[in-house]
Protein backbone atom coordinates (compact mmCIF):
# COMPACT_ATOMS: atom_id res chain seq x y z
CA UNK A 1 0.00 0.00 0.00
CA UNK A 2 1.34 3.43 -0.95
CA UNK A 3 2.07 5.69 2.01
CA UNK A 4 0.03 8.90 1.91
CA UNK A 5 1.59 12.28 1.34
CA UNK A 6 0.78 14.47 4.33
CA UNK A 7 -0.13 18.15 4.01
CA UNK A 8 -0.18 20.36 7.07
CA UNK A 9 -2.57 23.27 6.45
CA UNK A 10 -5.76 23.53 4.42
CA UNK A 11 -5.37 27.02 2.98
CA UNK A 12 -4.93 27.80 -0.69
CA UNK A 13 -1.49 26.18 -0.97
CA UNK A 14 -2.45 23.07 0.98
CA UNK A 15 -5.74 22.66 -0.85
CA UNK A 16 -4.10 23.00 -4.26
CA UNK A 17 -1.32 20.59 -3.29
CA UNK A 18 -3.84 18.01 -2.06
CA UNK A 19 -5.83 18.22 -5.28
CA UNK A 20 -2.78 17.77 -7.49
CA UNK A 21 -1.66 14.72 -5.50
CA UNK A 22 -5.13 13.17 -5.42
CA UNK A 23 -5.63 13.70 -9.14
CA UNK A 24 -2.32 11.91 -9.75
CA UNK A 25 -3.86 8.84 -8.12
CA UNK A 26 -1.94 9.06 -4.84
CA UNK A 27 -3.39 9.12 -1.30
CA UNK A 28 -3.11 12.41 0.54
CA UNK A 29 -3.99 13.49 4.08
CA UNK A 30 -4.78 17.15 4.87
CA UNK A 31 -4.16 18.06 8.50
CA UNK A 32 -6.14 21.26 9.21
CA UNK A 33 -6.45 22.66 12.72
CA UNK A 34 -9.48 24.87 12.04
CA UNK A 35 -12.48 22.90 13.21
CA UNK A 36 -10.77 22.08 16.50
CA UNK A 37 -8.79 25.29 16.96
CA UNK A 38 -9.47 28.57 15.21
CA UNK A 39 -7.20 31.48 14.37
CA UNK A 40 -7.62 35.18 15.05
CA UNK A 41 -8.06 35.98 11.34
CA UNK A 42 -10.20 33.13 9.97
CA UNK A 43 -13.96 33.14 10.44
CA UNK A 44 -14.85 29.60 9.30
CA UNK A 45 -13.38 26.11 9.19
CA UNK A 46 -13.68 25.96 5.39
CA UNK A 47 -10.65 25.03 3.32
CA UNK A 48 -9.02 27.82 1.27
CA UNK A 49 -10.81 30.56 3.23
CA UNK A 50 -9.86 34.03 1.99
CA UNK A 51 -9.16 36.28 4.97
CA UNK A 52 -8.11 39.53 3.26
CA UNK A 53 -9.17 40.67 -0.19
CA UNK A 54 -11.49 38.65 -2.43
CA UNK A 55 -9.33 39.40 -5.49
CA UNK A 56 -6.91 37.13 -7.31
CA UNK A 57 -5.80 40.29 -9.14
CA UNK A 58 -5.28 40.58 -12.90
CA UNK A 59 -6.65 37.82 -15.11
CA UNK A 60 -4.94 39.21 -18.22
CA UNK A 61 -2.41 36.55 -19.37
CA UNK A 62 -1.01 38.68 -22.18
CA UNK A 63 0.06 41.75 -20.24
CA UNK A 64 0.34 40.81 -16.57
CA UNK A 65 2.51 38.23 -14.81
CA UNK A 66 -0.33 37.41 -12.40
CA UNK A 67 -2.66 36.73 -15.32
CA UNK A 68 0.05 34.57 -16.87
CA UNK A 69 0.42 32.46 -13.73
CA UNK A 70 -3.38 32.06 -13.71
CA UNK A 71 -3.11 30.64 -17.21
CA UNK A 72 -0.23 28.33 -16.31
CA UNK A 73 -2.08 26.98 -13.29
CA UNK A 74 -5.21 26.33 -15.34
CA UNK A 75 -3.08 24.38 -17.82
CA UNK A 76 -1.93 22.21 -14.93
CA UNK A 77 -5.43 21.43 -13.68
CA UNK A 78 -5.52 23.82 -10.73
CA UNK A 79 -8.45 23.35 -8.35
CA UNK A 80 -8.00 26.87 -6.98
CA UNK A 81 -8.32 28.41 -10.44
CA UNK A 82 -11.26 26.17 -11.32
CA UNK A 83 -13.24 27.13 -8.24
CA UNK A 84 -12.28 30.81 -8.62
CA UNK A 85 -13.92 30.68 -12.03
CA UNK A 86 -17.08 29.19 -10.52
CA UNK A 87 -17.22 31.82 -7.76
CA UNK A 88 -16.24 34.77 -9.98
CA UNK A 89 -17.83 38.18 -9.40
CA UNK A 90 -17.48 41.30 -11.60
CA UNK A 91 -14.11 43.06 -11.15
CA UNK A 92 -13.07 44.50 -14.49
CA UNK A 93 -10.00 42.74 -15.85
CA UNK A 94 -9.29 41.27 -12.41
CA UNK A 95 -10.42 37.90 -11.07
CA UNK A 96 -12.42 38.43 -7.89
CA UNK A 97 -14.59 35.84 -6.17
CA UNK A 98 -17.44 35.39 -3.76
CA UNK A 99 -15.28 34.19 -0.90
CA UNK A 100 -17.93 31.93 0.65
CA UNK A 101 -18.82 30.24 -2.64
CA UNK A 102 -15.12 29.79 -3.41
CA UNK A 103 -14.20 28.18 -0.08
CA UNK A 104 -17.29 25.96 -0.17
CA UNK A 105 -16.38 24.77 -3.67
CA UNK A 106 -12.80 23.90 -2.73
CA UNK A 107 -13.90 22.16 0.47
CA UNK A 108 -16.58 20.12 -1.31
CA UNK A 109 -14.23 19.03 -4.09
CA UNK A 110 -11.56 17.80 -1.70
CA UNK A 111 -14.01 16.18 0.73
CA UNK A 112 -15.57 14.22 -2.15
CA UNK A 113 -12.29 13.01 -3.68
CA UNK A 114 -11.63 9.32 -2.95
CA UNK A 115 -7.88 9.88 -2.54
CA UNK A 116 -8.23 12.70 0.02
CA UNK A 117 -8.56 12.35 3.79
CA UNK A 118 -9.20 15.48 5.84
CA UNK A 119 -8.15 15.30 9.49
CA UNK A 120 -9.08 18.14 11.81
CA UNK A 121 -6.14 18.43 14.18
CA UNK A 122 -3.28 20.75 15.08
CA UNK A 123 0.22 19.45 14.36
CA UNK A 124 2.00 20.76 17.44
CA UNK A 125 5.55 20.21 16.29
CA UNK A 126 7.59 18.79 13.46
CA UNK A 127 5.90 15.91 11.60
CA UNK A 128 6.71 12.36 12.72
CA UNK A 129 9.75 10.69 11.17
CA UNK A 130 7.60 7.96 9.61
CA UNK A 131 5.81 10.54 7.44
CA UNK A 132 8.16 10.13 4.51
CA UNK A 133 6.66 12.91 2.39
CA UNK A 134 5.22 16.06 3.98
CA UNK A 135 4.24 19.49 2.70
CA UNK A 136 4.00 22.21 5.34
CA UNK A 137 1.55 24.80 4.02
CA UNK A 138 0.45 26.46 7.23
CA UNK A 139 0.51 29.98 5.83
CA UNK A 140 0.75 33.28 7.65
CA UNK A 141 -0.84 32.03 10.87
CA UNK A 142 1.33 29.01 11.55
CA UNK A 143 0.54 27.68 15.02
CA UNK A 144 3.18 28.70 17.55
CA UNK A 145 4.27 25.13 18.50
CA UNK A 146 4.98 24.25 14.88
CA UNK A 147 6.64 27.60 14.21
CA UNK A 148 8.88 27.14 17.24
CA UNK A 149 9.79 23.63 16.12
CA UNK A 150 10.76 24.88 12.66
CA UNK A 151 12.91 27.60 14.18
CA UNK A 152 14.54 25.14 16.55
CA UNK A 153 15.34 22.75 13.72
CA UNK A 154 16.71 25.31 11.29
CA UNK A 155 18.55 27.55 13.72
CA UNK A 156 17.31 30.47 11.63
CA UNK A 157 15.17 33.30 12.88
CA UNK A 158 11.93 33.28 10.94
CA UNK A 159 10.77 36.68 9.81
CA UNK A 160 7.46 38.31 10.54
CA UNK A 161 5.39 41.16 9.21
CA UNK A 162 1.77 42.20 9.63
CA UNK A 163 -1.01 42.14 7.05
CA UNK A 164 -3.97 44.48 7.30
CA UNK A 165 -7.51 43.68 6.15
CA UNK A 166 -9.84 46.07 4.31
CA UNK A 167 -13.45 46.72 5.41
CA UNK A 168 -16.50 45.34 3.58
CA UNK A 169 -19.65 47.48 3.21
CA UNK A 170 -23.31 46.62 2.61
CA UNK A 171 -24.21 47.87 -0.87
CA UNK A 172 -27.61 49.23 0.11
CA UNK A 173 -25.94 51.66 2.53
CA UNK A 174 -23.84 53.30 -0.22
CA UNK A 175 -25.15 56.57 -1.66
CA UNK A 176 -25.15 55.91 -5.41
CA UNK A 177 -26.31 59.47 -6.06
CA UNK A 178 -22.74 60.40 -5.15
CA UNK A 179 -20.76 57.27 -5.99
CA UNK A 180 -20.78 56.11 -9.60
CA UNK A 181 -20.06 52.87 -11.43
CA UNK A 182 -16.98 52.82 -13.65
CA UNK A 183 -13.88 50.66 -14.11
CA UNK A 184 -10.62 52.52 -14.44
CA UNK A 185 -10.06 53.34 -18.13
CA UNK A 186 -13.42 51.60 -18.69
CA UNK A 187 -11.76 48.17 -18.61
CA UNK A 188 -14.04 45.27 -17.78
CA UNK A 189 -17.73 45.63 -16.98
CA UNK A 190 -19.39 49.01 -16.59
CA UNK A 191 -20.49 48.20 -13.03
CA UNK A 192 -17.42 46.41 -11.71
CA UNK A 193 -16.34 49.26 -9.40
CA UNK A 194 -18.07 51.98 -7.41
CA UNK A 195 -16.18 55.27 -7.17
CA UNK A 196 -16.49 57.77 -4.34
CA UNK A 197 -15.06 61.17 -5.35
CA UNK A 198 -13.21 63.67 -3.18
CA UNK A 199 -12.28 67.26 -3.90
CA UNK A 200 -9.04 68.65 -2.51
CA UNK A 201 -10.60 70.00 0.70
CA UNK A 202 -12.35 66.71 1.43
CA UNK A 203 -9.16 64.78 0.75
CA UNK A 204 -7.07 66.92 3.09
CA UNK A 205 -9.64 66.57 5.88
CA UNK A 206 -9.73 62.82 5.31
CA UNK A 207 -5.94 62.52 5.52
CA UNK A 208 -5.94 64.54 8.75
CA UNK A 209 -8.50 62.15 10.19
CA UNK A 210 -6.51 59.09 9.10
CA UNK A 211 -3.36 60.38 10.75
CA UNK A 212 -5.11 61.38 13.99
CA UNK A 213 -7.23 58.23 14.38
CA UNK A 214 -6.55 55.78 17.20
CA UNK A 215 -4.81 52.65 15.99
CA UNK A 216 -5.09 49.10 17.27
CA UNK A 217 -3.00 47.91 20.17
CA UNK A 218 -1.39 44.56 19.48
CA UNK A 219 -3.32 41.58 20.74
CA UNK A 220 -1.60 39.14 23.08
CA UNK A 221 -1.32 36.52 20.34
CA UNK A 222 0.56 39.04 18.17
CA UNK A 223 2.78 40.53 20.85
CA UNK A 224 3.80 37.05 21.95
CA UNK A 225 4.66 35.88 18.45
CA UNK A 226 8.01 34.08 18.76
CA UNK A 227 9.49 36.18 15.97
CA UNK A 228 8.04 39.51 17.03
CA UNK A 229 9.46 41.76 19.70
CA UNK A 230 6.71 44.07 20.94
CA UNK A 231 9.16 46.96 20.81
CA UNK A 232 10.30 46.21 17.26
CA UNK A 233 9.15 48.52 14.44
CA UNK A 234 6.59 46.69 12.33
CA UNK A 235 7.24 45.84 8.69
CA UNK A 236 4.36 45.68 6.23
CA UNK A 237 4.35 44.07 2.83
CA UNK A 238 3.61 46.96 0.46
CA UNK A 239 0.60 45.24 -1.11
CA UNK A 240 -1.12 45.09 2.29
CA UNK A 241 0.04 48.39 3.74
CA UNK A 242 -2.60 50.08 5.91
CA UNK A 243 -4.00 53.23 4.32
CA UNK A 244 -3.03 55.32 7.35
CA UNK A 245 0.57 54.04 7.21
CA UNK A 246 0.60 55.04 3.56
CA UNK A 247 -0.57 58.53 4.54
CA UNK A 248 2.20 58.73 7.14
CA UNK A 249 4.72 58.30 4.33
CA UNK A 250 3.36 61.40 2.61
CA UNK A 251 0.02 63.18 2.45
CA UNK A 252 -0.31 62.56 -1.27
CA UNK A 253 0.88 58.96 -1.21
CA UNK A 254 -2.69 57.51 -1.13
CA UNK A 255 -3.65 59.83 -4.00
CA UNK A 256 -0.97 58.23 -6.14
CA UNK A 257 -1.86 54.76 -4.85
CA UNK A 258 -5.32 53.28 -4.17
CA UNK A 259 -6.99 56.71 -4.25
CA UNK A 260 -5.60 57.76 -7.64
CA UNK A 261 -8.30 59.41 -9.78
CA UNK A 262 -6.77 58.69 -13.20
CA UNK A 263 -8.91 56.85 -15.73
CA UNK A 264 -12.12 57.89 -13.98
CA UNK A 265 -14.53 60.70 -14.86
CA UNK A 266 -17.21 61.79 -12.41
CA UNK A 267 -20.45 61.95 -14.44
CA UNK A 268 -21.82 64.57 -12.03
CA UNK A 269 -19.09 67.05 -12.98
CA UNK A 270 -17.64 65.68 -16.21
CA UNK A 271 -14.19 66.02 -14.64
CA UNK A 272 -11.63 63.94 -12.80
CA UNK A 273 -11.92 64.16 -9.01
CA UNK A 274 -8.97 65.13 -6.81
CA UNK A 275 -9.00 61.63 -5.30
CA UNK A 276 -11.26 58.58 -5.56
CA UNK A 277 -12.06 55.71 -3.21
CA UNK A 278 -12.97 52.58 -5.16
CA UNK A 279 -15.18 49.75 -3.96
CA UNK A 280 -15.26 46.32 -5.61
CA UNK A 281 -18.01 43.71 -5.46
CA UNK A 282 -17.22 41.14 -2.76
CA UNK A 283 -19.90 38.47 -3.23
CA UNK A 284 -21.97 36.99 -6.06
CA UNK A 285 -25.18 38.66 -4.90
CA UNK A 286 -23.57 42.09 -5.13
CA UNK A 287 -24.78 42.87 -1.60
CA UNK A 288 -21.25 43.34 -0.21
CA UNK A 289 -18.49 45.64 -1.53
CA UNK A 290 -14.94 45.96 -0.25
CA UNK A 291 -12.83 49.10 -0.06
CA UNK A 292 -10.02 48.57 -2.56
CA UNK A 293 -6.60 49.22 -1.04
CA UNK A 294 -8.08 50.32 2.29
CA UNK A 295 -6.38 47.87 4.59
CA UNK A 296 -6.29 49.45 8.03
CA UNK A 297 -5.21 49.04 11.62
CA UNK A 298 -7.48 51.76 12.99
CA UNK A 299 -9.72 50.85 15.90
CA UNK A 300 -13.18 49.77 14.80
CA UNK A 301 -15.03 52.86 16.07
CA UNK A 302 -12.45 55.06 14.36
CA UNK A 303 -12.91 53.21 11.08
CA UNK A 304 -16.63 53.90 11.12
CA UNK A 305 -16.08 57.58 11.91
CA UNK A 306 -13.27 58.17 9.41
CA UNK A 307 -14.60 56.13 6.51
CA UNK A 308 -18.00 57.79 6.76
CA UNK A 309 -16.20 61.02 5.84
CA UNK A 310 -15.87 59.61 2.31
CA UNK A 311 -18.52 61.07 -0.03
CA UNK A 312 -21.06 58.36 -0.77
CA UNK A 313 -20.26 56.45 2.43
CA UNK A 314 -21.82 58.89 4.89
CA UNK A 315 -24.26 56.19 6.08
CA UNK A 316 -22.12 53.15 5.34
CA UNK A 317 -22.98 49.97 7.19
CA UNK A 318 -19.99 47.66 7.59
CA UNK A 319 -20.33 43.92 7.17
CA UNK A 320 -16.72 43.59 8.30
CA UNK A 321 -14.33 46.17 9.62
CA UNK A 322 -10.62 46.14 8.91
CA UNK A 323 -8.04 44.43 11.05
CA UNK A 324 -4.44 43.44 11.47
CA UNK A 325 -2.89 39.99 11.57
CA UNK A 326 0.50 38.38 11.73
CA UNK A 327 2.25 36.84 8.76
CA UNK A 328 5.33 34.67 9.18
CA UNK A 329 7.68 33.20 6.61
CA UNK A 330 10.95 31.31 6.56
CA UNK A 331 14.25 32.31 4.97
CA UNK A 332 13.61 30.10 1.96
CA UNK A 333 16.72 30.97 -0.13
CA UNK A 334 18.84 29.50 2.66
CA UNK A 335 16.62 26.70 3.93
CA UNK A 336 15.01 25.19 0.80
CA UNK A 337 16.37 23.44 -2.27
CA UNK A 338 15.12 24.03 -5.81
CA UNK A 339 12.18 21.64 -5.29
CA UNK A 340 11.07 23.30 -2.02
CA UNK A 341 12.56 20.58 0.22
CA UNK A 342 13.92 21.55 3.61
CA UNK A 343 17.64 20.85 3.27
CA UNK A 344 17.91 19.62 6.85
CA UNK A 345 14.99 17.18 6.49
CA UNK A 346 14.42 16.49 2.79
CA UNK A 347 11.19 14.58 3.39
CA UNK A 348 9.64 17.93 4.33
CA UNK A 349 8.63 20.49 1.74
CA UNK A 350 7.21 23.96 2.32
CA UNK A 351 4.52 25.66 0.26
CA UNK A 352 2.44 28.81 0.27
CA UNK A 353 3.01 32.08 2.06
CA UNK A 354 5.31 30.54 4.67
CA UNK A 355 7.90 30.24 1.86
CA UNK A 356 7.93 33.99 1.28
CA UNK A 357 5.63 34.26 -1.70
CA UNK A 358 2.86 36.83 -1.33
CA UNK A 359 -0.69 36.69 -2.62
CA UNK A 360 -3.45 34.14 -2.98
CA UNK A 361 -2.44 33.05 -6.46
CA UNK A 362 1.25 32.81 -5.65
CA UNK A 363 0.49 30.79 -2.52
CA UNK A 364 -1.61 28.30 -4.48
CA UNK A 365 1.00 28.19 -7.26
CA UNK A 366 3.76 27.20 -4.84
CA UNK A 367 1.44 24.54 -3.40
CA UNK A 368 0.90 23.23 -6.92
CA UNK A 369 4.64 23.00 -7.57
CA UNK A 370 5.41 21.39 -4.20
CA UNK A 371 2.78 18.75 -4.95
CA UNK A 372 4.14 17.98 -8.41
CA UNK A 373 7.63 17.54 -6.96
CA UNK A 374 6.28 15.22 -4.25
CA UNK A 375 4.32 13.25 -6.87
CA UNK A 376 7.43 12.76 -9.00
CA UNK A 377 9.39 11.46 -6.02
CA UNK A 378 6.62 9.07 -5.01
CA UNK A 379 6.45 7.74 -8.58
CA UNK A 380 10.23 7.18 -8.66
CA UNK A 381 10.96 10.08 -10.98
CA UNK A 382 13.36 12.99 -10.50
CA UNK A 383 11.44 16.23 -9.87
CA UNK A 384 12.02 18.80 -12.60
CA UNK A 385 11.44 22.46 -11.63
CA UNK A 386 9.61 24.60 -14.21
CA UNK A 387 11.92 26.86 -16.23
CA UNK A 388 12.63 30.26 -14.68
CA UNK A 389 11.29 31.73 -17.92
CA UNK A 390 7.75 30.72 -16.91
CA UNK A 391 5.69 32.55 -14.31
CA UNK A 392 5.74 29.49 -12.05
CA UNK A 393 9.46 29.03 -12.48
CA UNK A 394 10.28 32.70 -11.98
CA UNK A 395 8.42 32.68 -8.66
CA UNK A 396 10.06 29.42 -7.59
CA UNK A 397 13.53 30.67 -8.52
CA UNK A 398 13.03 33.85 -6.47
CA UNK A 399 11.99 31.84 -3.40
CA UNK A 400 14.68 29.19 -3.60
CA UNK A 401 17.75 31.21 -4.48
CA UNK A 402 17.10 34.09 -6.81
CA UNK A 403 16.44 36.50 -3.96
CA UNK A 404 19.14 37.93 -1.73
CA UNK A 405 18.88 35.86 1.46
CA UNK A 406 19.96 38.68 3.78
CA UNK A 407 17.14 40.96 2.61
CA UNK A 408 14.57 38.31 1.63
CA UNK A 409 11.02 39.68 1.73
CA UNK A 410 7.64 38.39 0.48
CA UNK A 411 7.17 38.85 -3.26
CA UNK A 412 4.31 38.76 -5.74
CA UNK A 413 4.96 37.27 -9.16
CA UNK A 414 6.00 40.01 -11.62
CA UNK A 415 7.89 40.32 -14.88
CA UNK A 416 10.89 41.66 -12.98
CA UNK A 417 11.53 38.11 -11.75
CA UNK A 418 11.82 36.72 -15.29
CA UNK A 419 15.24 36.25 -16.94
CA UNK A 420 16.09 39.00 -19.41
CA UNK A 421 15.50 38.46 -23.11
CA UNK A 422 18.52 38.29 -25.40
CA UNK A 423 18.55 40.26 -27.56
CA UNK A 424 16.47 42.78 -25.63
CA UNK A 425 13.31 43.72 -27.57
CA UNK A 426 11.88 47.21 -27.82
CA UNK A 427 10.09 48.33 -24.67
CA UNK A 428 6.58 47.85 -26.06
CA UNK A 429 7.49 44.32 -27.21
CA UNK A 430 9.04 43.17 -23.95
CA UNK A 431 5.91 41.77 -22.26
CA UNK A 432 4.61 39.99 -25.39
CA UNK A 433 8.04 38.43 -25.87
CA UNK A 434 8.26 37.31 -22.22
CA UNK A 435 4.77 35.81 -22.42
CA UNK A 436 5.46 34.00 -25.70
CA UNK A 437 8.67 32.52 -24.31
CA UNK A 438 6.92 31.49 -21.09
CA UNK A 439 4.12 29.69 -22.94
CA UNK A 440 6.51 27.79 -25.16
CA UNK A 441 8.75 26.80 -22.26
CA UNK A 442 5.82 25.72 -20.08
CA UNK A 443 4.50 23.50 -22.87
CA UNK A 444 7.91 21.85 -23.22
CA UNK A 445 8.27 21.40 -19.45
CA UNK A 446 4.85 19.78 -19.18
CA UNK A 447 6.07 17.05 -21.52
CA UNK A 448 8.87 16.01 -19.17
CA UNK A 449 7.80 17.07 -15.63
Amino acid sequence: MTNPIHIIGGGLAGSEAAWQIAEAGLPVVIHEMRGVQGTDAHKTDGLAELVCSNSFRSDDPDNNAVGLIHQEMRALGSLIMREAGVARVPAGSALAVDRDVFSAGVTAALAAHPNVTIVREMIAGLPPEDWDSVIIATGPLTATPLAEAIRSLTGEDALAFFDAIAPVIHFDSINTDVAWFQSRWDKGGAKDYLNCPMDKEQYEAFIDALLAAEKTVFKEWEANTPYFDGCMPIEYFDGCMPIEVMAERGRNTPRFGPMKPVGLTNPATGRRAWAVVQLRQDNALGSLWNMVGFQTKMKHAEQVRVFRMIPGLENAQFARLGGLHRNTFIKSPVLLDETLRLKLRPQIRFAGQITGCEGYVESAAVGLMAARFAIAERQGRTPVPPPATTALGALLHHITGGAEAATFQPMNVNFGLFPALDPAPKKDQRKPALVARARADLANWMQVA
